[in-house]
């Protein structure tokens, strides 16, 4: 089973947007097997795209994992 899971954070300066994508590199490093997350900024938007290929638990978890840090790096900007 493959599942693909695009989240969008419209309206976001360009600026936050690297700061976020510079926040997450670290933890992009050993990413769980069978998931895959890229990030882009896309006209005012920053587009996280997961995509798994293994267990749905894991790519839930995941993807809450990483909207954590996107809110904490948030707060933090702020």
């Amino acid at each position: 089973m493959e599942a693909k899971i695009r989240i969008t954070l419209s309206n976001i300066s360009e600026k936050k947007a690297a700061a976020i994508k510079n926040a997450l590199e670290p933890d992009n490093v050993d990413f769980p097997k069978g998931l895959s997350l890229t990030v882009e900024n896309l006209d005012n938007a920053l587009v996280f795209n997961f995509q798994s290929t293994d267990n749905m638990k894991k790519l839930t978890s995941t993807i809450d994992e990483v909207l954590a840090h996107v809110q904490m790096a948030l707060k933090v900007i702020e």
